[in-house]
């Protein structure tokens, strides 16, 4: 079920939404109860939510539940065994890894026909940070299974992200604060994600689609750069909209979920890029595995090692290509240069405009090996770029005025305006005639969203193969 579905907006959210007004406005001898109830309430809807994708994949999402719960109350158990408690943590890594290879990467292997379950990276990333930190004493161990179930299922990060860890929502599953205030800043998320979503993302997607749909010989060097700018815009609005949707759901909710993006577009080098985009998977990487490593504590050797191993991994986690791997290993090697001298240079460099030209240029072509079917499709795209010469299809075949207007909304949007406003918009923000012609707008947008879907427009979700 998409977000940007009619079946959600329409009948499952306001449900949800209303069920959840119900229960915080009964009378409870005691708020534990309150939340008890209202835990189960969305533990419900969120197994309805996803059972609506299938059947047997709520089944083995309630499978790597059970093997996550019952590892972290066997760490618990195992106090006086180190032993014990890393026989304990290998054999719930292997089980979780070993599902997402069989679901993931079977298909590669071409042994059989393996249909994947929507959003088992995420599911199982989230229900796994939660063993290593009952393992690292970072969190006590979850008693209930209803709480704990709840915090790996919750619909809104369910199938997309962010990637919640079990620490910043603890509390939050016992007790959280809800508000009109906060009701109100998630709704403004969520329109605002919607936009992002169905106007700029969906947009950016037809002419993206057309142009990687056709053989590469036949587009022109305009045509191959729209193509890829295009791209480069629809991955960023079609996942930071769902992210943002996942955020103000959840603070409609009463739950405060991490940022996921911090206007990635506006780096001035590949190691911020990754400081601001995917934060949570970038934070899950840096927290499990880079600084187990040893992170950059050791040797140069071991610190370009450890970045090595955790871009590959990065691109493994997104699917079983090798352009994925190769998209990994090629950031591995930027953060690596980066590290060694190009960041330094990059420091140095009073005209920052080049440093944000090589940066939105290294991750366009980042994201052609993440786009195409193969390596060498990536290549020969990329290769287009620098042709010269007559061609048969030039940037004006795909361009028109919705196009253009959603370039321009993009462009505006992916966090310059936002960067020079900075804090003046924050107290322009407060002003009450600003107030509400941003309420007005956050409605006018979310019309004109729910237009668009009932209208059948072209509706794709990139990160549901994920």
């Amino acid at each position: 079920m998409l977000f940007s579905s009619a079946l959600f907006i329409w009948i499952f959210l306001p449900a949800v939404l209303v069920g959840n007004f119900i229960i915080s406005c009964a009378r409870f001898q005691r708020e534990e109860t309150r939340f008890r109830i209202k835990n189960w309430f969305l533990l419900l809807a969120s197994l309805f939510f996803y059972a609506w994708g299938g059947i047997s994949h709520l089944f083995l999402m309630l499978f790597s539940i059970l093997i996550n719960f019952f590892g972290g109350y066997a760490l618990g158990q195992s106090a006086g065994s180190e032993r014990r408690r890393k026989i304990i943590l290998c054999l719930v890594i292997v089980i979780n890894l070993g599902l997402l290879f069989y679901f993931k990467y079977f298909n590669m292997l071409g042994l059989w026909e393996v249909a994947l379950p929507i959003g088992i990276s995420f599911f199982t990333f989230q229900a796994m940070s939660y063993v290593f930190d009952v393992y690292r004493g970072n969190v006590p161990v979850q008693s209930g299974l209803s709480d704990f179930a709840l915090y790996v299922s919750l619909f809104p990060q369910l199938i997309a992200g962010p990637i919640v860890q079990y620490r910043d929502v603890a509390q939050q599953l016992k007790s959280r604060k809800e508000s009109l205030a906060v009701f109100a800043s998630g709704q403004k998320r969520f329109c605002y994600g919607m936009a992002k979503k169905v106007i700029i993302a969906n947009t950016m997607a037809e002419v993206a689609d057309q142009i990687w749909a056709l053989e590469v010989t036949e587009l022109g060097a305009s045509a191959a750069w729209l193509g890829m700018v295009a791209y480069t815009l629809q991955i960023y609005y079609d996942f930071s909209g769902y992210s943002d949707m996942a955020i103000g759901i959840g603070r409609m909710l009463g739950f405060q979920f991490r940022e996921n993006f911090r206007y990635p577009y506006t780096s001035l080098s590949v190691q911020e890029f990754w400081r601001r985009w995917h934060i949570s998977l970038s934070s899950w990487f840096r927290e499990y595995v880079y600084i187990p490593l040893g992170g950059s504590r050791g040797t140069l050797f071991a610190t370009c090692r450890n970045l090595v191993i955790v871009f590959l991994l990065t691109g493994i986690w997104h699917g079983a290509n090798f352009t994925f791997w190769v998209w990994g290993l090629y950031y591995a090697v930027l953060m690596l240069l980066e590290r060694l001298f190009l960041g330094k240079l990059l420091e140095r460099n009073p005209l920052k405009l080049l440093n944000w030209i090589y940066t939105i240029f290294a991750v366009m072509v980042g994201w052609v090996f993440f786009r195409s079917d193969s390596v060498a499709a990536a290549a020969g795209y990329i290769g287009q770029l620098f042709r010269t010469g007559a061609s048969e299809y030039g940037i004006l075949s795909f361009l028109s005025m919705k196009i253009l207007l959603a370039l321009a909304a993009a462009l505006l949007c992916s966090g310059f305006l936002q960067r020079v406003l900075g804090k003046s918009w924050e107290k322009w923000s407060e002003n009450t005639v600003v107030m509400v012609l941003d309420f007005v707008l956050q409605l006018v947008l979310l019309a004109y969203s729910i237009v668009l879907i009932i209208s059948g427009t072209y509706n794709p979700f990139i990160y549901f193969q994920f």
